[in-house]
């Protein structure tokens, strides 16, 4: 028998926002915490183009109004964390700031999410995922030699650097809390959660004896060797290669050289070029731009599934390059992004996420999470959800 989801306890309050902070809550609410995302008042009741919104719950809340802050307060006063997406000042504004909530509540974990530091030229500036990788240097790494730097979607800055390291920051605020009592605030932000991310490449860049000083496109590990790429098939698929070995390529990384894990490479040319005994030698970057043309004329020669069926089971390190249709139809099953034996995280929502209505779930919430009684606590009406009494307890 398996325990709870390892947060089960823990109440958290998501101000609605776009795609780091949901992304964090959603991290929370999937191993059991119970989220309460706070939507505008004004919104239609149709479900909001959030999709990272399994397993939570919301609540309309009009954060002009007297009313809505005295409920946000209330809320605040047995909440464990707070998630901020706002720009640097916003719920200040609104006296929802972390000096006020703080001591309304010494443990909350007040977490701030944000795209620029909060300090230096950028603070007060709008901006977007590819804006914080692009300042953080850690776009100016990634793209093809010779073209454009190449952002990858908003996978680095918004998911990676910025709602996963703030998810990050809240568990070790959590861990400070139980050897203290205390909380504190938790500040994320996508500048330097991507430059974070990027520290392998960056240390690489800057020793003299690293392997990442070239110009990017034609390093070991970003599609400079012809032995890390993608090729395409003859019917337009691809094929991912990349024929080196994790204790080797320590020592390659370290001393400028592109070792390869010697029967890897082997059986990848074998089931490639069999009978070939022209291929260039690999060691020798010189003949890397012959062996990408020979790698690249050779897959255009097949099918990706018969490039699959060629090397699946043999370890030559080489996959075929699936989309999520194909991975759905062929009914791959999604996970957590850890498993967790004893305690699991809650049931995937699927490959289409789940959206929320603003104010789905609100009474559930307001009633069984937070113990407060509509009608004597609280009221739902036009305004949204307002408290009663409000001034015993502004």
């Amino acid at each position: 028998m398996t325990s709870p989801p390892p947060l089960k306890s823990l109440l958290v309050l998501e101000f609605a926002g776009l795609a780091p902070g949901p992304f964090a809550g959603k991290l929370l609410a999937d191993y059991g915490a119970q989220v309460l995302r706070i939507d505008r008042h004004n919104l239609p009741p149709h479900p909001t183009a959030d999709r990272l919104a399994p397993h939570k719950r919301s609540i309309r809340i009009n954060l002009k109004s007297p009313s809505g802050i005295a409920l946000v307060k209330s809320l605040a006063k047995t909440a464990d964390v707070l998630i901020d997406p706002f720009r640097p000042g916003v719920l200040e504004k609104l006296d929802l700031g972390p000096d006020v909530l703080l001591a309304i509540n010494p443990r909350l974990i007040y977490a701030r999410m944000a795209g620029f530091r909060k300090e230096g030229k950028y603070a007060q500036m709008a901006g977007h995922d590819i804006n914080y990788i692009s300042v953080s240097g850690t776009l100016s790494m990634l793209g093809r030699p010779g073209e454009n730097p190449y952002a990858p979607g908003n996978i680095l800055g918004d998911f990676a650097g910025g709602g996963m390291m703030c998810f990050v920051g809240i568990l070790l605020a959590l861990l400070h809390r139980m050897g203290t009592g205390k909380g504190q605030v938790v500040e994320a932000n996508m500048v330097d959660g991507s430059a974070y991310l990027a520290s392998f490449l960056r240390f690489g860049q800057m020793n003299p004896d690293g392997n990442w000083r070239n110009e990017r496109g034609k390093n070991l590990l970003d599609g400079g060797a012809p032995f890390y790429d993608t090729y395409r098939t003859k019917d337009g698929g691809f094929m991912a290669v990349l024929v080196l070995s994790l204790p080797i390529l320590e020592v390659a990384l370290m001393r400028g050289r592109g070792a390869l894990e010697p029967q890897f490479y082997k059986a990848f040319i074998e089931r490639l070029l069999p009978g070939r005994a022209d291929v260039p030698d690999r060691e020798d970057r010189e003949n890397w731009p012959a062996l990408r043309k020979l790698f690249t004329q050779t897959f255009l020669e097949k099918r990706r599934q018969e490039w699959e069926a060629i090397f699946d089971g043999i370890d030559a390190c080489v996959t075929p390059v699936k989309t999520h249709m194909e991975l759905k139809a062929e009914g791959f099953q999604l996970g957590p992004p850890v498993t967790l034996k004893d305690s699991p995280a809650l049931e995937s929502e699927g490959w289409e996420g789940e959206a929320l209505t603003p104010g789905q779930g609100g009474k559930e919430a307001l009633e069984e999470w937070w113990g407060l009684k509509e009608g004597k606590q609280w009221v739902d009406g036009q305004g949204g959800v307002e408290m009663l009494d409000v001034k015993s307890r502004l």
